[in-house]
C-alpha cells in the first residue's frame, strides 16, 4: 500500500470531499438533490449521528472517502457497520485506496460496538469487486428494494 493515511474528517473537508462524493453519484448513475449532499455533509460531522465518514489521503491530498453507518441486528447483540459508500479518486485506483479505506472501517467495529461490516455493491462493478473479495465473504443474498 503507497502512503495512504485514513482519517476522520474535519469541517473544512467539504470542498474535497464534494468531488468524491459527486463522482461517486456519476458512477452509479444519480444525482442527488444539493439539500440531501448539505444534510449527508452535515450528518457526517455530528458525532450524536450513527453516520461516518473517513477520508484517504495520499501526499497531504484527498484521494479517497468511505461512508459507513452503524445499525443494529436482530442477529447479534452486537451492532453492525453499513459500508454505504466507497470511491477512490480515478487516478490512485490500484494504489491501496479502497483498502486503506475498508480496513479503517474494520478498525472502527471494535469501538463502535460492531462485529459485522457489510455493503452492497451493484454486479457491474467488476474492478472493486476484485478487491472485495480478497477483504471479505460474499454470502450470497440478493437485495430487493421498493423506494417509496
Amino acid at each position: 500500500m503507497s502512503n495512504v493515511i485514513v482519517r476522520p474528517p474535519i469541517a473544512g473537508d467539504y470542498a474535497a470531499w464534494l468531488p468524491l462524493w459527486r463522482g461517486y453519484q456519476t458512477f452509479y448513475k444519480v444525482d442527488l438533490p444539493e439539500a440531501t449532499t448539505q444534510i449527508t455533509w452535515t450528518r457526517l460531522l455530528d458525532p450524536a449521528e450513527p453516520m461516518h465518514l473517513a477520508l484517504a489521503e495520499i501526499d497531504h491530498r484527498i484521494v479517497g472517502m468511505v461512508h459507513f453507518i452503524e445499525h443494529r441486528s436482530c442477529w447479534s447483540p452486537l451492532n453492525s457497520l453499513y459500508l454505504q459508500d466507497l470511491f477512490t479518486a480515478a487516478d490512485v485506483r490500484g494504489r491501496g485506496v479502497g483498502r486503506a479505506l475498508i480496513e479503517y472501517v474494520y478498525g472502527q467495529a471494535p469501538r463502535l460496538g460492531a462485529g459485522k461490516v457489510h455493503w452492497l455493491t451493484h454486479e457491474t462493478n467488476t474492478q472493486a469487486m476484485i478487491l472485495y473479495d480478497q477483504v471479505a465473504d460474499k454470502p450470497g443474498f440478493v437485495q430487493y428494494r421498493k423506494n417509496l
